[in-house]
């Protein structure tokens, strides 16, 4: 059942089939490239780009935007407390810049850092430390149609295997994201989690809990884990938050912000050594890089994100839009996770080989068929990596309703109907850095 209605609303249209085709070759084949005024259903990313309620927009007005000292900074800091259950909170300008303050406080050169898997920033900003991303993903994460209520779960056996060839003595740091973005936003349990803090205190690492979907993942604790069927989404967020020594945040995801992010830690010399790196790279430790009205917003929204009816509602969202694709013929992996379906492009292409970016020509056709924008997960993101050919919708949350997945999946359809006719994509230019050339690089078609 929907539990919020609209207050609000913007106008959209998808331009013609004409300027879509020239818009995304004018991008050069990189939807990131494109004006967000030529995309008509934008599933890009969820980061960020939600609607705000009105209790966020009213708490707004009241943001003290003091230098230091800052009101709003006490109210952030309390709201992560009660509903996270850490005391000391630094806040950064969104989760990129909390990764930067965190890791670069924890890694240095010839380090290496475990994680159920990396995303492209955390990865990204472990490379910059010249640290080592390793990840430990469970058989079957990678696998689209194996089935398992928590896929997202660290393999601890993985983790033992690198400590056993590189020593305990390079793994300052192990990591878990919640919801696994980067294998396909599945959940991981409270067993799990429990079990991986052990391992990190074993080896004496740091033991950090990505927090960006924290309440999604919760959500579906409550749904699949034995035991946790009579516990809310508050109770099992704060009791698997807990077991970190230290979360990073990005508040643009289950803070239902637009700006904003933080590392928190219960830790007090920790927390010391990322105030001064925050000083150096975000702003003062009571602000961060956050306005005072941006702080008052996340406060609110890390408080509604846990509230009865929220989170159901948003994991509906996402299994109508899996549901309106599967029943479409469109391959989806599956179990559906939180904040996104994701497409299986190998399976949508099958006559491309994964050097051709079939994840790539895919995003292409959607904004080609329908001015609908997604983004690639697989070989183009993540160069150098065992990873499955996934193409992400990401949807925003508060934001779009059944009519416009009903469009997304008419559009993934209409795409697959011409399968055959695609051809593959290839680089023409890309930065230094590999971990993030799918933001900038410009592709074109495979020539021949």
């Amino acid at each position: 059942m929907v539990t919020y209605k609209a207050k609000m609303v913007e106008r959209i249209h998808l331009p013609p089939r004409e300027d879509r085709e020239r818009a995304i070759e004018d991008a050069g084949y990189n939807v990131f490239n494109l004006d967000a005024e030529d995309v008509f259903v934008d599933l890009l990313t969820d980061s960020g780009t939600g609607t705000m309620s009105q209790d966020q927009w009213a708490a707004l007005i009241r943001g003290d935007e003091s230098y230091a000292g800052a009101t709003s900074f006490d109210r952030l800091e309390s709201a992560v407390a009660d509903v996270m259950g850490f005391p000391h909170v630094i806040p950064a300008h969104q989760g990129r810049g909390a990764e930067n303050v965190l890791y670069g406080t924890l890694l240095e050169a010839d380090d290496v850092a475990l994680n159920n898997t990396h995303f492209d920033t955390t990865r990204a900003h472990v490379a910059n430390q010249g640290a080592d991303p390793v990840d430990c993903q469970i058989p079957g994460a990678p696998d689209p149609r194996a089935q398992g209520d928590f896929k997202g779960d660290f393999s601890l056996e993985r983790g033992r295997e690198v400590v056993s060839a590189v020593g305990e003595d390079r793994i300052p740091v192990v990591i878990q994201t919640i919801t696994n973005n980067s294998a396909a936003g599945q959940p991981v349990s409270v067993e799990n989690t429990r079990a991986v803090a052990e391992f990190a205190a074993e080896i004496d690492a740091t033991f950090v809990i990505d927090a960006c979907r924290f309440a999604e993942n919760a959500h579906f604790v409550t749904e699949r884990e034995s035991g946790y069927g009579g516990s809310t989404v508050a109770e099992v967020a704060r009791e698997q938050l807990e077991l970190a020594d230290a979360i990073v945040m990005s508040g643009k995801k289950d803070g239902l912000s637009n700006v904003g992010g933080f590392v928190a830690t219960d830790d007090p010399e920790l927390a010391d050594r990322c105030r001064q790196r925050a000083i150096l790279y975000e702003g003062f430790p009571t602000y961060g890089g956050m306005a005072g009205r941006d702080m008052e917003a996340l406060a609110v929204g890390l408080r509604e994100a846990v509230e009865p009816g929220y989170v159901e509602d948003r994991i509906a969202q996402v299994r109508t839009l899996a549901s309106l694709l599967e029943a479409r013929n469109v391959p989806v992996y599956t179990p559906t996770g939180g904040h996104a379906v994701y497409l299986d492009a190998e399976a949508c292409f099958p006559h491309l080989a994964s050097s051709a970016f079939p994840g790539q020509v895919l995003v292409c056709e959607l904004y080609r068929e329908g001015g609908v924008r997604g983004v690639e997960l697989g070989s183009f993101a993540f160069p150098g990596t065992d990873r499955p050919e996934l193409v992400r919708l990401a949807i925003p949350r508060r934001t779009y309703h059944r009519e416009h997945f009903e469009h997304v999946a008419d559009t993934a359809a209409a795409a697959l109907e011409r399968a055959d006719e695609v051809t593959g994509l290839e680089i023409r230019t890309e930065p230094e850095v590999a971990e993030l050339r799918h933001f900038t690089a410009e592709l074109e078609p495979v020539s021949g």
